[in-house]
């Protein structure tokens, strides 16, 4: 999962307009893959992660799939008013939701796609 993560921010990261953009981009892509090892593989070492990256002059999209059956994103992560979590499970999704401007899910739950808007243009090439 490192490796992968690692490769992912390779590509990601000299498109980034800040440090605060980077590390919040890779907290929820660990916190997505992390999920998907766990959850979705059940760490079984022979299962597959896909994970896609797209980047565009709006935002960073990054999506994760796994062979797991899924799950309810909606229950997994119920927050009070006061946005705290009450669930013994979860608590990756609502940090997710907390630093990506859009967190969805797919295919009942075994895809989830994270979207951060870029504030700023990104650096000038080197």
């Amino acid at each position: 999962m490192v490796a992968a993560r690692e490769f992912a921010m390779d590509f990601i990261r000299p498109h980034c307009s800040s440090e605060l953009e980077e590390i919040d981009i890779f907290v929820a892509l660990q916190e997505a893959l992390a999920n998907a090892v766990l959850h979705g593989c059940e760490n079984d070492p022979s299962k597959t992660i896909c994970c896609w990256v797209e980047i565009d002059a709006s935002a960073f999209t990054i999506t994760i799939s796994d062979p797991g059956p899924g799950f309810d994103p909606n229950a997994a992560a119920k927050l009070t008013e006061g946005g705290a979590n009450t669930t013994e499970r979860g608590r990756g999704i609502s940090l997710m939701r907390s630093l990506m401007n859009e967190v969805t899910y797919g295919h009942g739950g075994s895809e989830v796609r994270l979207r951060k808007m870029r504030s700023f243009p990104p650096p000038a090439p080197a």
